[in-house]
């Protein structure tokens, strides 16, 4: 059953690559049985549970924008939800790599996005030659290498920082 909801998982986000409406994602739920109101959902938010919305413009006049969701956000709250149901309270979450791991999540899109400015910045200077735009390529790569090794670090501490102790440990 656990391959069949990370089959789900990885579809939804193959389906949703830009990201997904909270609505669309309390929608996903409903069927399989679980609670999942859009007030929830915002709390999750509003902790740091999930990841916040990027606001996307919606073509037309006057349509204003829409929030988007990480598709990968109904993996967390499949995980959160199966954490509550261990007995796990929202706080008790907070403090666990489930929050931090969001955190991460945040970092690596905003290094993502910065990446990717930089890179469409490069490539529109035309009058650069070209032994100073492989410089500048050069140096945006040796910085989206280091930006990686930091994430892995950071993955590492915080694993570290929430590991449970075993009892009588210590």
């Amino acid at each position: 059953m656990a391959q069949r909801e990370s089959d789900e998982y990885d579809a939804l986000e193959q389906q949703f690559p830009q990201g997904i409406s909270a609505a669309q994602i309390v929608e996903f739920f409903a069927p399989k049985g679980v609670k999942l109101a859009q007030a929830t959902f915002r709390k999750y938010v509003q902790l740091g549970l999930l990841p916040r919305s990027r606001r996307v413009g919606e073509k037309g006049k006057h349509r204003g924008s829409k929030g988007l969701y990480p598709a990968s956000a109904v993996r967390r709250i499949s995980l959160i939800k199966s954490l509550m149901d261990e007995g796990m309270t929202l706080e008790d979450i907070r403090r666990s790599f489930v929050f931090f791991r969001g955190q991460l999540d945040g970092v690596e899109r905003a290094l993502d996005e910065l990446f990717a400015a930089l890179d469409k910045a490069v490539a529109e200077r035309q009058e650069l030659k070209p032994s100073r735009r492989k410089e500048l390529e050069r140096l945006l790569s040796e910085s989206r290498h280091q930006a990686h090794q930091f994430v892995k670090e950071m993955e590492k501490s915080v694993s570290e920082l929430t590991k449970r102790e075993e009892p009588g440990k210590g």
